[in-house]
């Protein structure tokens, strides 16, 4: 159903913990015993930061104000997200 990925990356990121794309995959993998690729988690992240989704999850809805914090990982590949503490 369209839809459960942004809620599966939402209740992973509402912990407020620094995630990787790996990180979010497997657990959600785990959880639903669905697997979805870096490009559609990436798309669900992104997905946060629009108003419906603001709504839906009671995040600031000034699309001016930040929900999603990015970071380059240490190793240098790729990167890390987290959900802004509002």
């Amino acid at each position: 159903m369209k839809g459960d990925l942004d809620k599966y990356v939402f209740n992973c990121l509402k912990d407020h913990h620094w995630w990787t794309f790996w990180e979010l995959q497997e657990l959600i993998q785990q959880m639903t015993g669905k697997f979805y690729g870096e490009t559609s988690i990436s798309a669900a992240i992104r997905n946060l930061r629009k108003f419906k989704q603001r709504q839906r999850f009671d995040l600031p809805l000034d699309l001016d104000t930040e929900v999603i914090e990015k970071k380059r990982r240490d190793s240098g590949k790729g990167y890390q997200y987290r959900l802004i503490k509002q």
